[in-house]
């Protein structure tokens, strides 16, 4: 009896781990099959995301199209359509109504920017830019005298950028940069490329400021097609990882790894006067005052030198566009008046619309951004003065005309107490 519950017990053993080994095997496949069905989904995705954002050649090829057939011409056509000198390189595209990428030009590497979007008038409210209207480069007409032209283009400026004293000259400056080819004639599809791009604050921007050491260069344009100088880093501090690892990577722990892929704080010291230098240059400027409305670090970028050069201008808007804008705002609390991200004013309750001053000047925004970027690594003879002064400058309120004595004292002590202390060093 014992003999034959000890064979049954060895008949029974072999089954049981083959159960065993069974049940093993189907948990590693499901889980090896789950595992390739999420990474499928994740890479789909990702690719869908990718075309979406990426229609850059699409792009060309409409604005070739236009240039071909006469309708459009810039500095930059012939080498886009005709040459092949001028190409398009990785796609930076944040949205497809804007479609960015690296481009090398000859000798010259830059930056192409295009538009892909129709909307039909100037918009705060949904989106920064306006793009190319109803019929693309309809503006002006074929007959459009050179005088009427120039009406055009200084009474678009005047609604941009409001009534100012020398407003004659920016229209001048304008004049010139839409004479691509330099022979003192502005052809009807020069002129039509030259009213696409004014509709841009970027380009705008980019003519206004184009002496100033912090804009970006531009380098040529075709319709609203238009090629900037190339800012070899574009963001004040973090590291590029591969998106896939991007995705399971913590936000606490991204944020982390951002403050300590920096430069040295003398480099970073340098990088930051130039986001002050800037922050003079859009206030009080030539023509009129701008609105920094995306102060985040993704915006500012620097060169070799450490010098900072700006990536993206889209949202530095003219505070009149800006305040005639917020003024047809209808609102029902102060979230209802903001635009972008770091422009905001107050809701009239009575009123139900929202006031066209903004709530924080450019300064305390950039101070804003600045904070932990400078505090990081500060050295201690400095830090306390430093945070001190960070902090005066992160509570300034109201336009920056209402405080202007306070801002222009804050803005020279902060460049003064980071100048004293890099000036000595090989990184000033």
């Amino acid at each position: 009896m014992a003999r034959g519950l000890l064979s049954w017990a060895w008949l029974k053993k072999p089954y049981y781990i083959q159960a065993r080994f069974s049940y093993l095997r189907m948990k590693y496949l499901f889980f090896s099959w789950l595992a390739v069905f999420v990474s499928s989904w994740v890479v789909y995705v990702q690719y869908s995301s990718y075309t979406e954002l990426c229609r850059g050649h699409k792009c060309k090829d409409t604005i070739c199209d236009k240039y071909r057939k006469g309708v459009i011409d810039g500095s930059a056509c012939s080498s886009l359509c005709d040459k092949g000198t001028l190409y398009l390189g990785k796609c930076l595209s944040a949205k497809p109504n804007n479609q960015v990428y690296t481009s090398v030009w000859g000798d010259l590497e830059g930056v192409i920017k295009c538009q892909m979007e129709v909307v039909l008038r100037y918009d705060l409210g949904a989106e920064m830019e306006p793009r190319k209207e109803v019929v693309l480069f309809d503006k002006p007409t074929r007959g459009t005298s050179m005088e009427k032209f120039k009406e055009m283009v200084l009474s678009h400026l005047k609604a941009k950028v409001g009534e100012q004293p020398n407003l004659q000259d920016l229209a001048t400056l304008v004049l010139s940069v839409a004479d691509s080819n330099k022979d003192g004639h502005i052809s009807l599809p020069e002129a039509k490329s030259a009213w696409a791009l004014l509709q841009l604050n970027e380009f705008l921007l980019m003519v206004i400021l184009q002496d100033k050491q912090h804009t970006p260069k531009l380098l040529g344009f075709c319709g609203d097609l238009y090629v900037m100088e190339k800012v070899p880093y574009t963001s004040l501090y973090g590291i590029s990882v591969p998106w896939l690892m991007e995705l399971w990577i913590p936000s606490g722990v991204r944020r982390s790894m951002d403050q300590w892929f920096t430069p040295s704080w003398p480099r970073k010291a340098k990088i930051s006067i130039g986001l002050l230098e800037f922050v003079e240059d859009v206030f009080h400027g030539t023509f009129g005052n701008f609105l920094m409305c995306d102060v985040s670090t993704g915006t500012f970028g620097y060169n070799d030198k450490h010098d900072l050069k700006m990536v993206d201008m889209r949202k530095v808007v003219p505070e009149a566009t800006f305040k005639d804008a917020m003024r047809d705002r209808r609102c029902g609390a102060d979230e209802d008046c903001v635009y972008g991200a770091d422009c905001r004013t107050s809701c009239d309750l009575d009123k139900r619309r929202c006031s066209p001053e903004a709530i924080r000047p450019n300064l305390a925004k950039a101070c804003h951004t600045l904070k932990d970027y400078l505090l990081r690594g500060a050295p201690s003879e400095i830090r306390d003065e430093l945070e001190k002064q960070l902090y005066s400058c992160l509570a300034l309120k109201g336009s920056a005309e209402q405080i202007e004595m306070e801002h222009s004292l804050i803005l020279n002590n902060l460049k003064t107490l980071l100048w004293k202390k890099i000036s000595h060093t090989k990184d000033s």
